[in-house]
């Protein structure tokens, strides 16, 4: 079913070979599987992941330029750098077809540990049940399909290792206090490794620290014998924390104990005065009930229904003795507490769905196992004498695995027609990039497609996928190595980013982007140390930015009363004398974004907020000759009447094949309609209609202070004139 993915199903051969690379295989559909491949690249190239080993750290010199150190899960990157010296032993296989099909083939080993984990604790069905839906629960297949070579992949592996080592450790710990000290070393050994597979390990790991504590605490407060449970957590805490730190540095262990800070959001007070461009990750929003049941299918009331049977059946203690033997009371209270910590997680956003699928998978597959036993209860009642013959209860049985799986499996088909999020265009211009530019020069581009500039094109770029590296603000103010601590990187990058594209100011969009493809923040850093107000400063930086440097300096000694010297010093920042060389990347796909340009570019800092600004974005239906779009935008090409809504706008662009025209039909109206290649219509607030990403995009004219380097039907490289 993985495999079927690279069909592209739906597409005609023509479609097919845009979305296909030189070796035949469709692009990434995660475009973060390019930052992964760059690392592992890098890897193989030189012996570590970063770019360069800067005082005995590694930096990536790439992402976010000029640079940040490297601080990210290593697994991935020697998993499949080993795997591709292996394979390259008896063939010759290039780096990013490895990478591309890697997930296919280890995500499915999490149904084997699924398996052998649910085979311990309940029947061979509640185990197949365990090992069939763990493969194709839809949330997890859809990230581990080949072209999504992302960490996705180990975020079922590891858990379930940990929590049946954990369950081990439960049942065997007032049995063999040995045992229960040998599998809470494995469990520890298991949340450590999955430490080096993905940055949201903690949450596990404060999952099962804070259940175990509460259950010692309640267990000394009844009076009860917890020395046992207490030698067991010391063990696991000791193992998990001293790997951590030995193998990942001191400073993951900094990371763990302010994690939980960071969980309920204190931390997004450093960056509350810029706006949030996280906000615009459609995987950081919470999920609606009726996409929680697309992607996780039956098993979201298998699994509430698994979870009131244990209690049931361990209520009574004939039946857990009959059905349920080494499940005891202390497992079935983690793994309810574990649902509910996923539960609650949701609230963060759509992409932690991922961490209530394994404890819904225990408890479908605990549920399975317990219709097949009392099937085997009925069979002995003398009222059920059909039940006897041993093919009649296996095919109940059977029809019980089929009726809880099949519904997921034939959910994930719907998987299969994923499209991937680049194409040949994109992939032309990043490759046109590498062979015509300098290598210092600076890309700016959309952050989605960072990754693919850095991978492809081999050059810096001034935001990509990691953005604001929220995973390292935790651990900053203990790390020498970001000097402006949580300052930088953050979403301030992206507020002056988007403020280059929605201002109509020719000399301010360059002056920014110069700006920050030479120094980077320091510029709004150094004004902010002294004038200690971010409104204030981003106003001097907007006055100031778009003009020569001698203007700029003279506005800011007479107007803003800076001193000769703290002027020299910010100039250097904000107009520096040898800048960077630079590109711009415009996509046809940035139309659709458009919408957070001016969210976040417009921002109103005083109140800090937007100033909730018109754009809207429709494709077409014909119906004769009227063109009717899915944004309520229609046109009628005989009688050339556009109207959005019944209204008339303030004016109208018709943009085909790089050439517009532009009619103005109503003074008093509040917005623009521009007619994409008959295709889209998109909507805007009048005000925007001279912004540099109305030319550069919508547009696509060389009109502005920026001229074509490159172009071809969907994408167009921009230089300085």
């Amino acid at each position: 079913m993985r495999l079927d993915a690279v069909n592209l199903d739906g597409y005609s051969d023509a479609e097919k070979s845009f979305y296909q690379d030189e070796n035949g295989l469709p692009y990434m559909i995660e475009l973060d599987s390019y930052y992964n491949y760059r690392l592992t690249k890098n890897l193989l190239e030189h012996g570590y992941m970063g770019d360069a080993i800067i005082n005995g750290v590694q930096w990536d010199l790439h992402s976010y330029y000029p640079g940040v150190p490297l601080d990210y899960p290593p697994l991935i990157a020697y998993l499949t750098a080993f795997i591709y010296k292996f394979v390259n032993l008896f063939t010759e296989i290039p780096l990013l077809v490895v990478c591309f099909w890697l997930s296919a083939f280890i995500a499915p080993l999490a149904g084997i540990i699924a398996y052998l984990f649910m085979g311990r604790f309940t029947n061979q069905y509640g185990a197949v049940a365990a090992g069939v839906l763990t493969v194709t629960i839809p949330f997890y297949f859809a990230r581990t399909v080949p072209g999504w070579f992302d960490t996705d992949m180990f975020n079922l592996i590891f858990p379930f290792l940990v929590v049946w080592f954990l369950f081990e450790v439960f049942d065997n710990i007032n049995k063999s206090t040995e045992k229960g000290i040998y599998f809470s070393i494995f469990s520890g050994l298991s949340l450590f490794l999955f430490s080096l597979a993905w940055s949201g390990w903690q949450y596990l790991f404060y999952i099962i620290i804070i259940f175990w504590a509460i259950h010692i605490i309640w267990s000394s407060f009844k009076g009860e014998n917890f020395k046992n449970h207490l030698y067991c957590f010391s063990v696991f805490l000791i193992t998990t924390i001293v790997l951590v730190w030995l193998f990942t540095g001191f400073i993951n262990i900094i990371k763990l104990l302010y994690s939980p800070l960071q969980l309920i959001g204190l931390y997004g007070a450093s960056w509350q005065d810029w706006p949030n461009i996280y906000i615009s990750v459609s995987e950081l929003g919470p999920p609606f009930l009726e996409e929680l049941l697309a992607v996780l299918g039956v098993s979201i009331y298998a699994g509430l229904l698994g979870i009131i049977w244990i209690g049931r059946i361990l209520s009574n203690e004939s039946l857990q003795n009959r059905i349920l033997p080494r499940m005891n009371w202390l497992s079935f209270s983690f793994l309810v507490f574990w649902g509910f910590a996923g539960i609650f997680s949701l609230t963060q956003g759509y992409r932690f769905i991922m961490l209530i699928v394994p404890p819904l998978i225990v408890s479908t597959s605990f549920m399975i196992g317990i219709s097949v036993q009392y099937l085997n209860i009925l069979a002995n009642s003398e009222k059920t004498l059909f039940l006897r013959k041993k093919p009649v209860l296996t095919f109940f049985a059977i029809i019980i695995l089929f009726v809880t799986l099949l519904p997921g499996i034939i959910n994930v088909q719907m998987y299969n027609y994923s499209t991937p999020n680049i194409d040949d265009d994109y992939w032309e211009a990043a490759i046109w990039i590498k062979n015509n530019t300098t290598k210092n020069t600076v890309i700016v581009t959309d952050w989605s497609f960072g990754h693919v500039c850095t991978a492809i094109a081999d050059r810096s770029v001034v935001q990509d996928g990691r953005m604001g590296y929220i995973e390292t603000l935790s651990a900053r103010n203990y790390d020498n190595l970001y000097p402006f601590k949580d300052k930088s990187p953050s979403t301030s990058r992206n507020y002056w980013i988007s403020r280059s594209f929605s201002t109509d100011n020719e000399s301010l969009s360059a002056g920014i982007l110069q700006m920050i493809t030479t120094t980077g923040d320091q510029g709004f850093i150094k004004i902010n140390m002294s004038i200690k107000n971010t409104t204030k400063t981003v106003e001097v930086m907007n006055n100031i930015l778009g003009l020569q440097r001698s203007d700029a300096k003279e506005l800011l000694i007479n107007h803003y009363n800076f001193q000769d010297h703290q002027v020299e010093e910010i100039l250097k920042l904000t107009h520096p004398e040898n800048p960077s060389p630079m590109v711009l990347v415009t996509y046809d796909n940035d139309i659709v974004h458009g919408f957070w340009t001016f969210e976040f570019g417009e921002w109103n800092f005083q109140e800090r907020r937007t100033n909730n600004y018109t754009y809207s974005v429709g494709d077409v239906e014909k119906k004769g000759d009227l063109f009717i779009f899915s944004n309520d935008v229609m046109w009628d090409i005989k009688t050339k009447n556009v109207v959005w809504k019944n209204k008339t706008p303030y004016c109208v662009g018709y943009v085909k094949n790089r050439s517009s025209e532009k009619i103005y039909m109503d003074s008093n109206s509040d917005f623009c309609i521009f007619i994409i290649d008959d295709k889209k219509a998109v909507v805007m607030d009048k005000r925007f209609e001279n912004s540099i990403f109305t030319k550069l995009v919508l547009e696509k004219s060389n009109s502005t202070i920026y001229k074509p380097l490159y172009a071809n039907k969907g994408v167009t490289v921009w230089g300085l004139k």
